[in-house]
């Protein structure tokens, strides 16, 4: 059994972790451990006196040791992702939804009905629609809770082995404990934070697929320790007494410090690094593993990257709750004038809430139903277009935010370009290679090949030795493993053994590769392409196959990664043939100039190749004696063995060999546009919508991305912001782009930093005149800062697009966040509200669906509304005519049938209007402004819409009151009726494009209300409502309520019509 303990003592603790292969002699009596959660059952009682015990546990560094058992207690093996149990549910639900402001409101109105000097209606008239809006709610919580559950029990029971001193056994995933030494199988989940010990492969490697944890689509290759590797077999790793040290859990998934330890006489102490490590959630790519797991449950790199996405609320939503506020104070002002007018009483508190509860139909119970379900019905018609296929929303609650977009903050690279590297240069200072001449660099190394001078000897550089050596260089430094080829052969061959899987390998066969960037795998590709192949690749060895067919082989002796703070990468192999040992690096010209030996060409054609759009690397290498080798190996495995610091330790260590390297050449790879990009983003600036590149390539590509991707039209001039970073320069160079701020503004990320230091509000403002913006070196977290910036200066949702993982900060924080599944992984596909897969489908996402969206919620939720402010007028002269009488107008039934049965169906079918055919749309984007100016909903037509309602609602009532003297006593009826015809033929000219659906709506709303005539005596009297003395009566209280409308929308319509409806007609 694999467990481990916690060594409370501070000197035992330091003794171990400075010293890996001796521990304590009062830990090792406990059976021991290590490390770090203070939190065993020794210490309660002073936990309970310092009243710490309910405190997180502190994360802290650990020893753990492998096969002694300890009763420490780490974080569960589990996946949690529910919200609720059976004791919770209920409390829950209920405090999330009466944190409403509507839902505690009609919570307070039907607490108020349960008493009876305050009842104005049948209780349930209160307590059912609150009761059905409630009930919706708690159904959707456990359905997605269940769901939820049953993802987590799925991952929880699946079955892995565990190997221990008694042997193999199955242990489901929440059973897995730190400590245990657990077999990972190909295309099986890593269930827990592993160190890689053993795996099938010969060569201690591993790939693995890690798109679930960091968006990545490439396999990341992993090695297994070399000390447990090299053992005969599994069982050996438990009596060799081995022992990890690891730092404290954290976040980063791309660094790790540890140490391994074992008790075996010839071991040593082994640094660990994130090559050796396999995350949670990542999966097994080929062969079994076997890991040692260190991090469980919360505590693993996947768990504490998890974050709950923040919760939208869209400007439509903030617009509507604003409305209800404002609906609410009319209740109120209008419940006070009615109490004031009655007169003084004793009792005027009493009257007060009854009048409250009589007119809270004013504010929709139903609005946030109708509203939730029309988004639902809008996300779903998003999915289902065919001329976006694959398109998920992953946010249903804000689809009407693409209707009223004003910027749009974009990546470039995988976004507006297809991350599909092409290598297309190849320049050696003297002359330069392209797509045409490629011919000539297979001459070259055909030439040298087979007639050049062996290494070693001294002879002049000629331009094929040049080339060849370039070509070498780029065909050695990288991180790519070949795919092709047979993959059994090696494992076949004895030691030392050329696999005739690689020497014979077919010239006109196509290798296939793998990495972690396409850049590399770009330049490897071009090697292929020139006859200089990658055949084979493990952690010890890489073999090229030449144009003469011959197999040359490296030793690979060091690897330095590229890292993001770096900008290059290095590589360390020695010619088993010669035995030369060679230090090749390539990286970004800003870093390589100052490495490589002095010249005077780098700069400038780096310079030439980005304005050409080529995303450029400078390559160089050095020759080391065996004694440099030697002595830099040694400083540099101290500094990997060092606990505190090592990063910083290796990159000093590092630098000592950087420099003085000899330039071999640099590089051009192209970035191909997505298709339609150029189209796409001239059709989102005749919608008025700003597009702004950010992005972290250099200024020169981007530049000429935005110009070629027509970012910037050909007849806009551009201004570069000079580099400031003093506020004085900020001042100075703010100043000049004033004077040209009709200019696209190119700037880099830390120079519009420094600016927004200074002078942030003078910068956005100018910064938002500019027809184009793009910022370049851009971090991640200066692309979340752009968007808040826009989103306070300018009030304006704000859309932001990306495909990579460093977008998912800058599409979480825009009001509305569009992933593009790319190359780069799902990262940004999965953290986004709205998911497509090429560029090209944004205009239709904002220009069609947007629109739709938008249009359709503003005109439901206004309708909503409307409907219960007529019903409230109704109420408010009923009362007002007997005496200021608060007695409900209408009782039960008729209430909740009124919003209902009667008439919920044509107006929720509102969801299905339409103002103009999606190809108007489309070929005239220019209608999308009207949209962002926010006039389809706004205070205007609020009020307008409150108009409508008091003319309507004193229509019927007044003129019901009148033509019916006689009659009074059908008042309810007289009333209803005509109420339930006017609400439908209100739909009717609301509506700007029928369906079939629509007319089926009006035909059963008219149905039940003909039911409910037979079912409901007590409301109806049949021979009266079929009577002559009513029905032209009826007819014409209800053509004075309506026909005015139908009056006034056809006037509108013959002599002010809209722009869409210009189009349409002449469409």
């Amino acid at each position: 059994m694999v467990e481990v303990v916690i060594a409370l003592e501070p000197y035992e603790r330091s003794s171990t972790l400075n010293n890996g292969t001796t521990e304590t002699t009062s830990a090792r009596n406990r059976g021991s451990a290590t490390p770090l959660l203070n939190n065993n059952s020794d210490s309660c009682g002073q936990c309970l006196d310092s009243m710490n015990c309910c405190k997180p546990p502190e994360l802290l560094e650990r020893k753990v040791f492998l096969g002694q058992p300890s009763p420490t207690k780490f974080a569960k093996n589990e996946v949690k992702n529910t919200k609720y149990n059976l004791i919770t549910f209920i409390p829950k639900v209920l405090y999330e939804q009466f944190k409403v402001f509507i839902n505690l409101y009609f919570l307070v109105v039907a607490i108020t009905q349960l008493i009876p000097a305050l009842r104005v209606t049948y209780v349930y008239t209160s307590w059912a629609p609150l009761g059905f809006v409630i009930f919706i709610t708690m159904c959707r919580e456990a359905y997605d809770d269940v769901k939820r559950r049953m993802r987590d029990n799925e991952v929880n029971s699946a079955p892995y082995k565990k190997l221990t001193p008694g042997g193999v056994l199955s242990v489901t995933a929440d059973k897995i404990k730190v400590g245990d030494l657990i077999y990972i199988e190909k295309d099986q989940r890593v269930p827990a934070d592993v160190i890689l010990l053993r795996t099938t492969e010969k060569a201690g490697s591993c790939f693995i697929r890690t798109d679930q944890l960091d968006g990545e689509t490439d396999w990341k290759l992993r090695l297994a320790v070399g000390t447990t590797q090299k053992l005969t077999s599994d069982t050996e790793v438990l009596r060799c007494g081995p022992s990890i040290y690891a730092e404290k859990p954290q976040k980063d998934i791309h660094n790790f410090i540890g140490n391994f330890y074992s008790a075996l006489p010839s071991a040593t102490e082994e640094p660990l690094n994130i090559e050796n490590t396999m995350w949670a959630n990542t999966v097994v790519a080929n062969g079994t593993a076997l890991g040692a797991v260190i991090y469980t449950g919360r505590e693993t790199r996947s768990s504490m990257n998890t974050n709950d996405a923040p919760s939208k609320i869209g400007h439509t939503d903030a617009e509507i709750n604003n409305l209800t506020k404002l609906l609410f104070l009319l209740t109120v002002a209008l419940s006070i004038a009615l109490v004031l007018l009655k007169g003084a009483t004793t009792m005027w508190y009493k009257y007060f809430i009854r009048f409250i509860v009589l007119f809270s139909y004013i504010i929709p119970i139903n609005l946030r139903v109708n509203l939730d379900l029309s988004k639902i019905w809008y996300s779903i018609c998003i999915h289902k277009d065919e001329e976006i296929p694959e398109t998920v929303v992953r946010n249903t609650t804000i689809p009407e935010e693409l209707g009223r977009i004003s910027y749009l903050l974009s990546d470039k690279t995988g976004t507006l370009t297809q991350n599909e590297m092409v290598f297309k240069k190849l320049h050696l200072g003297t002359v330069s290679f392209g797509t045409e001449s490629f011919p000539e660099v297979k001459e070259h190394l055909v030439n040298e090949y087979n007639n050049g001078t062996k290494q070693g000897t001294k002879v002049r550089k000629t331009l094929s030795y040049r080339v060849k050596e370039s070509v070498r260089a780029l065909a050695i430094c990288h991180n790519v493993t070949p795919c092709g080829g047979d993959e059994t052969g090696e494992e076949e061959q004895g030691e030392g053994e050329v696999n005739p899987a690689f020497s014979s390998y077919s010239l006109n066969e196509k290798m296939q590769y793998q990495a972690a960037s396409p850049d590399e795998v770009a330049l490897v590709e071009w090697t292929e392409e020139v006859n200089l192949t990658l055949v084979y690749r493990d952690r010890q060895i890489m073999r090229l196959r030449t144009p003469a067919g011959e197999i040359e082989e490296f030793e690979i002796l060091l690897i330095f990664p590229f890292t993001s703070e770096s900008k290059r990468m290095g590589i360390i192999v020695r010619d088993t043939a010669s035995g030369e040992i060679t230090f090749v690096m390539k990286g970004a010209d800003v870093v390589m100039a100052n490495i490589v030996q002095y010249n005077d060409w780098l700069e400038e054609e780096c310079d030439n190749m980005a304005r050409e759009g080529l995303r450029t690397l400078v390559v160089a290498k050095k020759t080391l004696s065996q004694e440099q080798y030697e002595d830099f190996e040694r400083r540099y495995n101290e500094a990997k063995l060092s606990i505190h610091d090592r990063a910083r330790q290796m990159r000093q260590v590092q630098l000592t060999l950087e420099g003085d390297m000899q330039l071999l050449c640099v590089t051009g790879v192209e970035d191909k546009l997505q298709p339609d990009v150029r189209t796409s983003l001239e059709l989102l600036a005749n919608a008025g919508i700003k597009v702004w590149m950010l992005t972290g390539d250099k200024l020169e590509t981007a530049t000429n991305i935005a110009m070629s991707s027509r970012l910037v039209s050909r007849m806009t001039p551009i201004y570069t912001f000079k580099p400031v970073k003093t506020r004085t320069e900020a001042h100075n160079e703010l100043n000049n782009f004033r004077k040209h701020n009709e200019n696209a503004l190119i700037i880099l990320g830390d120079s519009l930093m420094t600016c927004l230091e200074h002078y942030e509000q003078e910068f956005v403002e100018l910064a938002m005149m500019s027809p184009a913006v793009v910022v370049c070196r851009c971090s991640p977290t200066q692309k979340a800062a752009i968007v808040h910036l826009i989103k306070k200066h300018s009030n304006k949702p704000v859309a932001a697009i990306g495909d990579g993982g460093n977008d998912v900060s800058m599409i979480q924080a825009a009001d509305a966040g569009i992933g593009i599944v790319g190359k780069e992984g799902k990262q940004a596909s999965l953290a986004a509200d709205f998911s497509i897969t090429q560029f090209s489908f944004v205009g239709r996402l904002l220009l069609w669906h947007g629109r739709n969206s938008y249009n359709r919620c503003a005109s439901l939720s206004q309708f909503i509304i409307h409907r219960g402010l007529i019903i409230s007028v109704m109420q408010a002269i009923f009362s007002a005519v007997f005496f200021f009488v608060s007695i409900s107008l209408y009782q039960g039934v008729l209430l909740i049938g009124y919003s209902s049965f009667f008439t919920m169906g044509p107006v929720f079918l509102l969801v299905l209007d339409v103002d103009v055919e999606a190809k108007i749309a489309m070929m005239y984007p220019e209608l999308y402004k009207e949209l962002q100016k926010g006039r389809v909903l706004s205070y205007k037509t609020f009020f307008m819409w409150i108009l409508v309602s008091v003319y309507q609602g004193a229509a019927i009532m007044y003129l019901g009151i009148l033509l019916f003297k006689e009659d009074f006593i059908h008042v309810i009826a007289i009333t209803f009726t005509v109420l339930i015809v006017t609400e439908l033929l209100m739909v009717v000219v609301t509506v700007r494009t029928w369906h079939w659906l629509m007319a089926v709506a009006q035909i059963f709303s008219l149905g039940c209300y003909f039911l409910a005539l037979v079912f409901l005596p007590e409301y109806f009297d049949p021979d009266f409502l079929t009577s002559t003395h009513f029905i032209y009566k009826f007819l014409l209280l209800t053509a004075a309520s309506c026909l005015p409308l139908f009056i006034m929308k056809y006037l509108r319509k013959r002599f002010a019509p809209p722009i869409y409806a210009k189009l349409q007609q002449s469409g």
